[in-house]
């Protein structure tokens, strides 16, 4: 069976699939090395500060036999999530003021300064050297796009 966890339950139409609500940050509902396999893809870079992130690593560290953990590269020149230049390395009241006055990405127009502050802080982005850090012992791929590095992939236990 495969597990989903998301932040709200999903409905599943399969027999071989479960969907639990909760927070990669906090498995403790799981015991170590409880699955076979923990994926996660472009979920580390939304949880929260560095703090987070290491919780989530932890955990993914401690339930999982094995892992494989995707991440976008913090200096790929294009943010993938906005879909703008450079955005990551903007001051957080210009990506604001950017969020409120153009469609971004998949965002449009964010007209709530404190709804657009909120998306600008939801995001942060790993470089190689923080990534690694948060899986120690962990082999590492990169994606690569026109020869730069747009995202890394965590995995171990293989």
């Amino acid at each position: 069976v495969v597990t989903l966890l998301n932040l709200r339950q999903t409905e599943t139409r399969s027999p071989y699939f479960t969907s639990v609500a909760g927070d990669a940050r906090d498995l403790s509902r799981y015991g170590d090395q409880s699955f076979d396999v923990v994926f996660s893809n472009s979920v580390i870079e939304h949880v929260g500060e560095l703090a987070d992130q290491r919780r989530m690593a932890d955990e993914v560290r401690r339930v999982g036999r094995r892992y494989f953990v995707q991440t976008p590269n913090r200096y790929f020149p294009i943010e993938p999530h906005f879909l703008f230049p450079g955005f990551q390395f903007l001051p957080e009241a210009t990506r604001v003021w950017l969020l409120g006055n153009c469609r971004l990405g998949t965002y449009e127009r964010v007209t709530d300064p404190r709804k657009a502050l909120e998306l600008v802080r939801e995001i942060r982005l790993l470089s190689l050297k923080e990534f690694r850090r948060l899986f120690p012992g962990a082999r590492f791929y990169r994606e690569r796009f026109c020869g730069l590095t747009k995202s890394f992939i965590a995995y171990a236990g293989w």
